[in-house]
C-alpha cells in the first residue's frame, strides 16, 4: 500500500534571520509524498485503511468541512485502493461546489450534509449507530483522521529522523504530534502551534491520545513520549482564519525559498518559528519543520 509514496525529503532553508541567530533550519517536506494524499493525511489513514481491509468493510465513512484536506485526502486514497467513500460535511450544501468537494465527488465520494449541531455530535455513538443504519456496514473514521490507528501512522513520520534538537508542526486535533513525540527521544522536543483559537483545550486531549495508545494493543514504541509544548498564540483568529499580514509572509516565503505554504495548518506554524527567532526565543539550535500538505486548501483563500 506504500510503495506508491514518495520518501519525503528535508530541504535546508537559507534564512538570514535564523543564521544569525544561530539557528538550522530545515523542512520536511511531507507534501511532496503523492500529488493528492500527502502530508500527514497519508499517515492518520494508512492503519484506518488496513484494518477497513483486514475487517472485510468496502464502505469508508468520513467527517469534514467543506475545505477538509481529511476528505479531500480520504476521497482518493478510497479510490486508489478500491473502497466506497462517503463524506459527512458540516454545514448546508453550497452549489456550485468549491474544488475540494468536486475533487471529492470526482474521486466517487458520496457528500451527505448535516447541520452544524448535529455534526457536533459526530463522535457519539448515537450519532454513528444513526449513520451505521443509514449506510449500512461501514467503516467510520474520525474527523481527521484522529484515533489510534491515526496515531500509529504517524509514529512513523519521524522513526529515521534522530539529528534535531527541536521539531515544530501545526496543530488540529493533536493526533500528528501525539504519535511524533513517541518516535522521538528523550533529547528532543516537540513544538506543536495550534490552529485553532484558544488551543490549549489540545493539552488534554494529546496526554489522552499518548495514555490510551500507550494502553492499547497497538505496537507500542521503544521511546517514551519526548517532551513536548503548545504555543498558541499563531492562530490569527481561529481555524481557518487568515489575514492579509499571513498571505504575504506565505507568498513571501515561497519567492524566496521554492517552498508553497498552506494558510490553514503550515503557514501559521512557519510565521510564529520565524516570529520567535527572531524574539530570540530559539537560540544555537537544530529545527525540522513539519510540512504537513494541505495545499489544495490555499484555493480557497484565492479572493
Amino acid at each position: 500500500m506504500s510503495s506508491i509514496f514518495l520518501p519525503p525529503p528535508i530541504q535546508k532553508i537559507n534564512s538570514e534571520i535564523a543564521t544569525n541567530a544561530g539557528v538550522n533550519l530545515y523542512i520536511l517536506r511531507l507534501d511532496l509524498m503523492h500529488p493528492q494524499i500527502n502530508g500527514n493525511k497519508w499517515f492518520k489513514l494508512k492503519y484506518n485503511l488496513a484494518a477497513a481491509k483486514e475487517k472485510n468493510f468496502s464502505t469508508i465513512l468520513t467527517f469534514g468541512g467543506a475545505y477538509s484536506n481529511h476528505i479531500y485526502a480520504t476521497a482518493a486514497a478510497g479510490n486508489l485502493f478500491g473502497f466506497r467513500t462517503i463524506g459527512i460535511i458540516r454545514g448546508e450544501e453550497n452549489i456550485p461546489l468549491n474544488s475540494t468537494l468536486q475533487f471529492a465527488v470526482a474521486q466517487g465520494m458520496q457528500l451527505v450534509y448535516i447541520n452544524r449541531q448535529t455534526y457536533k455530535q459526530r463522535h457519539t455513538e448515537k450519532l454513528q449507530t444513526q449513520l451505521q443504519q443509514q449506510f449500512g456496514e461501514v467503516f467510520i473514521i474520525p474527523e481527521g483522521g484522529c484515533n489510534l490507528n491515526g496515531m500509529r501512522g504517524c509514529i512513523e513520520i519521524l522513526a529515521t529522523i534522530k539529528e534535531f534538537n527541536t521539531v515544530c508542526l501545526a496543530c488540529g486535533t493533536g493526533t500528528t504530534l501525539a504519535g511524533m513525540t513517541l518516535s522521538l527521544n528523550q533529547n528532543q522536543k516537540m513544538i506543536g502551534f495550534p490552529v485553532l483559537k484558544g488551543g490549549n483545550f489540545l493539552q488534554e486531549d494529546i496526554n489522552n491520545l499518548l495514555k490510551n495508545y500507550l494502553a492499547s494493543d497497538l505496537p507500542k514504541p521503544v521511546n517514551s513520549p519526548a517532551p513536548w509544548e503548545l504555543i498558541c498564540n499563531y492562530h490569527f483568529g481561529g481555524y481557518a482564519k487568515i489575514n492579509n499580514e499571513l498571505k504575504l509572509f506565505c507568498q513571501n516565503f515561497q519567492e524566496q525559498h521554492d517552498i508553497p505554504l498552506d494558510y490553514v495548518y503550515t503557514g501559521k506554524m512557519f510565521y510564529g518559528v520565524m516570529d520567535l527567532i527572531t524574539q530570540g526565543y530559539f537560540q544555537s539550535e537544530s529545527l525540522l519543520l513539519v510540512h504537513t500538505g494541505g495545499l489544495q486548501g490555499n484555493i480557497g483563500f484565492t479572493n
